[in-house]
């Protein structure tokens, strides 16, 4: 098998003083679709915040992309965060520019400085996404499921390696919702891995992954439990037939 992209090894998660997650221990490789469930305050962003560097890991060992998590400088942080698409729940949107602005401020924060290129990379993430020809609209004259595909377009403009989505169907409904996972499914079958927390347990079952729940300061893989559900669901769909 690959190199691990992550390898978390008894780590243990601290907000304040008070440890949120013990005994962290996950090897997650390229072209995994991993789901993080577990209720408000189990500790599911919290441990997506130690991937981008947010928050400092204390115990453990803790390896991303290569680099360790436990002792990485300030200045290599930017460098990681180059390599990962980071999916927010409430979007954060500059909303005084276009959706073609918010994209191009990215890429030129990032390094990028080719008008000929940035217009090719811009063109191409809004196509991966489903919304060509959208460009020229500003964030409030979209609904929310164009915002999160805009959203997802702006995380995959560097071509990230890890993709960390943090309930990115929380403010959308149903159908929209299953669209999002639908797309983040088809760029995780591109070679990236991707990190979904999520609180609609149905999308588990529809849109396979490995699952990790959070729960009594833990980390623990249930995907078996949903594989057996799924078993279930599909005999008694071909049973109704």
């Amino acid at each position: 098998m690959e190199e691990a992209l992550i390898r978390y090894k008894n780590v243990e998660i601290r907000q304040q003083e008070f440890a949120v997650l013990e005994n962290v221990n996950l090897e997650l490789h390229k072209g995994e679709f991993v789901y993080l469930i577990g209720k408000v305050g189990s500790g599911k962003t919290s441990l997506l915040k130690t991937i981008y560097g947010e928050l400092d890991i204390e115990h453990g060992e803790a390896e991303v992309l290569g680099y360790d998590m436990r002792s990485i400088k300030r200045k290599y942080i930017p460098l990681l965060r180059r390599q990962l698409g980071i999916v927010f729940q409430d979007f954060q949107l500059l909303t005084d520019r276009s959706v073609y602005s918010n994209l191009e401020f990215v890429l030129q924060a990032t390094g990028w400085n080719s008008r000929r290129k940035i217009k090719e990379r811009i063109e191409e993430v809004l196509r991966l996404v489903g919304m060509s020809n959208k460009g020229y609209k500003y964030p409030n004259e979209l609904s929310g499921g164009e915002q999160q595909r805009i959203v997802i377009a702006r995380a995959m403009l560097n071509s990230p390696t890890i993709i960390l989505a943090d309930e990115p169907t929380g403010n959308l409904d149903v159908e929209t919702g299953r669209a999002i996972v639908e797309l983040l499914h088809n760029i995780c079958k591109s070679g990236s891995l991707v990190i979904m927390t999520t609180h609609n347990l149905h999308l588990l079952r529809e849109y396979p992954g490995r699952v990790y729940c959070c729960a009594a300061h833990s980390v623990v893989d249930v995907t078996n439990e949903y594989i057996s559900q799924r078993r279930i669901i599909e005999i008694d769909l071909n049973i109704d037939n």
